[in-house]
């Protein structure tokens, strides 16, 4: 089985106003084959203080063993090598019993760092749009030299920079 990216998404509400919007998109992208959600979790603690969880998945039992296992053998590779990734491989699977790598059990702290009337969401990712391209970079012997995430409010620093740079341009010129 082929992986694609897995992304670690941590998001934040204030006031959430949840009306399913979210998960329908979700699964539009997972019907297109251009995500798939490994893995969920969301906690709301409501105005009182009251703490609701949602967990989900995308996977089917067989391929979340799948994942696990692979994911579980990466790990294992690393630590210890080729005897490292078959137990690590394992470790996996079973990890990934419950269909998830997010910890339910562990709710609770989340839900002591985030506010009354706030939500909390993560959400583990999986890149399905790249796995093509991936493997057609590999094949053609290509490697990556560096991968980052470009986000908007980083677009916005870069703005900002350039027009100080800009002005102190001007000032220095006048």
């Amino acid at each position: 089985m082929s992986i694609g990216p897995v992304q670690m998404l941590i998001l934040g509400f204030e006031d959430p106003k949840f009306t399913g919007e979210n998960l329908a998109e979700l699964e539009r992208l997972r019907e297109a084959d251009i995500i798939r959600v490994i893995d969920l979790l969301a906690v709301w603690k409501d105005a009182e203080g009251n703490v609701a969880v949602v967990q989900d998945t995308q996977l089917s039992e067989g391929e979340a063993a799948e994942v696990g296992a692979v994911i579980g053998g990466l790990i294992g590779l690393g630590m210890a090598g080729e005897e490292g990734m078959e137990a690590g491989a394992e470790a996996g699977m079973e990890a990934m019993e419950d269909q998830h790598l997010l910890d339910a059990d562990d709710v609770w702290y989340a839900a002591d760092a985030i506010p009354n009337n706030t939500a909390a969401v993560i959400a583990l990712l999986e890149h399905r749009w790249a796995i093509p391209l991936r493997d057609g970079i590999m094949r053609a012997g290509g490697f990556v030299l560096a991968d980052e995430w470009i986000h908007a409010k980083d677009l916005v620093a870069v703005g900002l920079l350039a027009a100080e740079e800009a002005e102190a341009l001007e000032s220095a010129e006048a």
